[in-house]
């Protein structure tokens, strides 16, 4: 039985070695953000000092946002740089798209029509990253993976900034379990947009990583120099800030702190695209989501929430509250 077992383990594991032996065929989704060129040169190019190895992008759908500004002014110009730098084949569906690759990179700018981007894609069984934000609403983002997990199909969402060196060593430990946190991003606002999607995301992302999910109350209101400022408590009493980065001069744009029972490091900083495509590529290969579904939700219940409690004058606002009024089990 021992033999029978080992060898059936062996065949697996020849079957999987065999499957990505070649590289992955990405396609993507969007081709309205500077994301698809800088994701496509580091993973088609060989060259490239931050080449990462295991698949290539072979294939876009345009798509674009006629009523945002920076969508319609760039999606021609990415299409074309993609087809003549990197022979990217440009189809008329996500539907075709999905028929020529192996997985899919969700990559439009506009969160709002991500919902039914990922539609077709979930539908053709194929395993999806949705880049930031994961959608325009936390109850499309809700029904994305709903309709995941209905068809068994593998998809997860996260900025960069998840993976900078410093946020990771955080949340792998380095100073003990993390008590607070405060973490700052550029704030460019979108008027299609709940106020800390469009951009605000990568803070909350970085505050995430290192405090997790379990984020109960949102209060949300500014710095004696008029930029915003989000607190969430946490399970436990701990708290975590979120505050629009500063625009002074030689200030960082992404940076914060993390103090744990173990001391305290610097965290939230940027540290390149790179080490976010060895996830997303580990991922097309195993399906396994390096970022935990619950977790994803809450960041975009804490951003809605934040919008909640600026409407309501800066009022705490509960974060369960927000999930069951967008329907969340």
């Amino acid at each position: 039985m021992k033999t029978i077992t080992s060898l059936l383990a062996a065949t697996v594991l020849l079957a999987a070695a065999t499957c990505f032996s070649e590289d992955l065929r990405i396609g993507l989704i969007g081709l309205d953000t500077s994301h698809v060129l800088a994701f496509t040169k580091t993973l088609n190019d060989p060259k490239d000092k931050n080449h990462v190895d295991g698949a290539k992008v072979v294939a876009a759908f345009k798509g674009g946002s006629p009523d945002i500004e920076s969508s319609a002014s760039r999606v021609d110009k990415y299409t074309e740089q993609l087809q003549k730098d990197f022979g990217v084949k440009i189809v008329d569906s996500i539907e075709e798209l999905c028929k020529q690759v192996d997985a899919v990179m969700l990559e439009s700018v506009d969160g709002r029509p991500h919902l039914a981007q990922a539609r077709p894609v979930i539908k053709a069984g194929k395993r999806l990253f949705i880049d930031k934000p994961m959608a325009g609403s936390l109850h499309d983002a809700l029904e994305i993976f709903r309709l995941a997990k209905e068809n068994n199909v593998a998809v997860f969402s996260s900025s960069s900034l998840r993976y900078g060196k410093a946020t990771q060593a955080v949340r792998n430990g380095s100073v003990g379990k993390v008590l607070s946190a405060w973490t700052s991003s550029p704030v460019n606002l979108e008027p299609h947009h709940p106020e800390l999607f469009w951009y605000g995301i990568h803070g909350v992302e970085s505050l995430f990583t290192v405090m997790g999910a379990g984020c109960e109350t949102v209060k949300r209101g500014t710095t004696e120099d008029g930029r915003i400022e989000v607190t969430g408590t946490w399970s436990g009493g701990r708290t975590g800030i979120f505050r629009e980065g500063s625009h002074a001069k030689g200030q960082k744009p992404y940076g914060g702190t993390a103090k744990g029972d173990k001391g305290e490091a610097e965290i939230g900083a940027y540290d390149g695209y790179a080490p976010l495509l060895v996830e997303v590529i580990k991922f097309f290969q195993t399906g396994v989501a390096p970022v935990p579904e619950r977790e994803t939700i809450e960041i975009l219940a804490f951003m809605e929430a934040s919008d909640e409690s600026k409407k309501l004058g800066g009022q705490p606002v509960s974060i369960s509250d927000v999930l069951k009024k967008n329907g969340a089990n």
